[in-house]
This record gives C-alpha cells, structure tokens and sequence, in this order.
C-alpha cells in the first residue's frame, strides 16, 4: 500500500469512527470468503460499516474518537463493524454472523469511550432496535387515552348488553 492509499484508508475510517455509535472488533482468520460477504451484506443492510484495516492504521485513525481507548487491544486480524444509526447495530450483526460462523470471534467492543468485553457483547446486542423503541413510546402515549376512552364507551355497551339480555329472555319465555 502506497502512503497515500494509508491516508486515505486512514481519512475514511476516521470519518466514520467520529460517527459512529459504537464499534465490534471480531478475529476472522479461517472465515471463507462466502462467509466474510455474507457478513458485509448483513453490515450494509444494516447500516454497519465494515472494514478490515490495518492495525497501525485503526489506531491512528481512531486517536481524537470516543474509540480511542480501544487501541491497546488492535492486536491480530480483525474485521471493525463501525454503526451508524443505532448503538446496537454493528453487535447484532456481528453476533448474529458469529452464530452461523464459528470462525468468527468477537474479541471486543468499544461504547462510549467505554470498552465492552466480548462476554458483555450479548447485554448491547439485545439493545432495542430504534424503531422498536418507537412503538413502545408510541404504545405508552396512546395507552391512556385508550383506557379514557374505553372508560367513556362502557356505559352505552352496558346498557346495549341490558337490553340484548331482556330480549333473549323474552325469547325463551
């Protein structure tokens, strides 16, 4: 590589790390190239941003970031899942690529200038989706209202009820 083609993979991943949300460093060494496309197009879709950089290169583009305080562990071949929408993004994928490749290991994760142990990636994994999250809030806005309006509609549903139990009597009777 060229030392302009370093700066510019510098430039470009630390654009994205003053972004991102969070970040999940997983060893890939053994993963096909089939499995390693799977994990982009996952990525992609996801929003995720997914490169495999040179060590010496991740930190120096890190250096200034809230992921700062991951460069000690740049250690070996590792893929960087950077997310860019939600904090849980990048740990989702990974995760979920990890089941269905057993060579790929999560080794770390980095949250809020904050380093998460790989033992610790399932708690930010099963974070809600923002559009989850959505819906409950959505769910809790209209809960009393609906309730209010339940409580208004009940009077006129009894005595509907009132008058269908008369007529089924004088049915029978």
């Amino acid at each position: 590589m060229s030392l302009m083609q370093k700066k510019a993979v510098v430039e470009e991943v630390a654009e994205i790390a003053k972004s991102a949300h969070s970040v999940v460093a997983a060893d890939y060494r053994g993963s096909s190239v089939a499995q390693m496309t799977s994990l982009r197009e996952k990525a992609k879709q996801s929003r995720v941003y997914l490169r495999v950089v040179r060590n010496t290169l991740a930190r120096r583009a890190i250096e200034g970031t809230d992921f700062e305080c991951m460069s000690d562990r740049l250690v070996g071949p590792l893929v960087l899942a950077f997310s860019q929408d939600e904090p849980a993004a990048a740990a989702r994928v990974v995760r979920d690529c990890a089941k269905e490749n057993d060579k790929l290991i999560i080794r770390f994760a980095a949250f809020d200038g904050t380093i998460i142990d790989a033992s610790d990636i399932e708690s930010l994994a099963s974070l809600p989706t923002r559009e989850e999250l959505l819906g409950r809030f959505l769910g809790l806005l209209t809960a009393p209202v609906s309730a209010f309006v339940r409580t208004l509609a009940e009077p006129p549903a009894q005595v509907v009820r009132t008058v269908d139990a008369m007529r089924q009597k004088q049915a029978e009777g």
